[in-house]
């Protein structure tokens, strides 16, 4: 037995770069979500501690603490229920870890994993129409550098990449000759190719005679040549949703995502007749049956489908309980 704990610092680093990368090889999208989940855990603990993340010791990081950080995900960083689930995961996936190489802190440890997913309501899937699409796409100024915004948006409306697919694309990674296409390693380290539409490839063309920035080859930086972080591409959307709402009101309140352009592509295929077996392969999906919420998405399409039955027919009577207690429970 190890004669002194380790501390917290150390602990986490050797989570991420032993257990995440060489022994489970994690794919960079999962290294990238866990990573950013303890970037924002630290920072929270920070400022509740008032202590700097690399002297942080384990036993100050438990169950109200963590508890308190993920209400303040939802309440401060309008995070979504299945985010903050997610972000849970990352951190019982840290002390399930951290069981093994800090036993005298069991206790703790269990009653961090005893912390207990939210249940939510799957609401129904979001989408832009046609003219909301429009409006976003026109909303970026064009005449500066940018113009890189234009670009992002356009990509996401047409191929329905994943945000982190989107962010970590490479010049490399874009062929805008005949059968132009982004070449994409999605989740489970699967690889795929989405074709590109001739207005997107001529947008394209335009932004990558920008000289890039950096040492890097990405495809979409931000102002100092690196990968746009989740927090850089909400604020890239919010600020293009709010100018494109004073041309088309419909988009004002809404709350429009990286998956929220993923879903209106899905969608145009859909109503465009596409077979969901190409639906989900263009995605990136798992299981065909993952294309499924598609079809519970559009009212017209189930209009559509309701035209082609028969109406009922037959006189409408209203139930009357014939007992008292049928009576009482009807009416609650």
């Amino acid at each position: 037995m190890r004669a002194t704990t380790p501390s917290f610092a150390p602990l986490l680093q050797r989570f991420f770069t032993q257990r995440l990368m060489q022994q489970r090889q994690a794919s960079p999208h999962t290294i990238s979500s866990y990573r950013d989940t303890f970037r924002f855990l630290l920072k929270f603990a920070q400022q509740r501690l008032h202590t700097p993340p690399a002297r942080l010791a384990l036993e100050v990081i438990d169950a109200p603490l963590i508890v308190a950080f993920l209400d303040h995900l939802e309440k401060h960083r309008d995070l979504s229920t299945r985010s903050r689930n997610l972000r849970l995961t990352a951190i019982h996936s840290f002390f399930r870890y951290a069981a093994f190489d800090a036993p005298a802190h069991a206790a703790q440890i269990q009653r961090v994993l005893a912390i207990p997913s939210k249940r939510f309501t799957r609401t129904q899937v979001h989408f832009l129409s046609r003219p909301e699409v429009k409006a976003l796409l026109a909303a970026p100024d064009q005449r500066t550098w940018f113009r890189r915004d234009h670009a992002f948006l356009l990509v996401a409306a047409q191929t329905g990449l994943r945000q982190s697919e989107l962010t970590e694309l490479t010049r490399d990674d874009v062929t805008l000759a005949t059968g132009a296409h982004v070449r994409v390693i999605g989740k489970g380290r699967k690889e795929r190719s989405v074709p590109l539409a001739k207005p997107t490839v001529a947008v394209l063309k335009a932004w990558l005679r920008e000289p890039p920035r950096g040492v890097g080859q990405v495809l979409f930086p931000n102002a100092r040549g690196t990968r746009l972080s989740p927090d850089g591409v909400h604020y890239l959307l919010v600020r293009h949703v709010k100018a494109a709402a004073e041309v088309c009101p419909s988009l004002k309140g809404k709350r429009v995502t990286v998956h929220v352009l993923r879903h209106t592509m899905a969608l145009d295929l859909l109503q465009g007749g596409v077979d969901r077996s190409v639906i989900a392969m263009w995605l990136g999906h798992e299981s065909v049956e993952t294309t499924q919420i598609y079809l519970e998405a559009t009212l017209a399409m189930k209009e559509k489908a309701l035209g082609k039955t028969k109406p009922l027919k037959g006189k409408f009577k209203r139930y009357r309980p014939g007992d008292q207690l049928l009576g009482f429970l009807n009416n609650l």
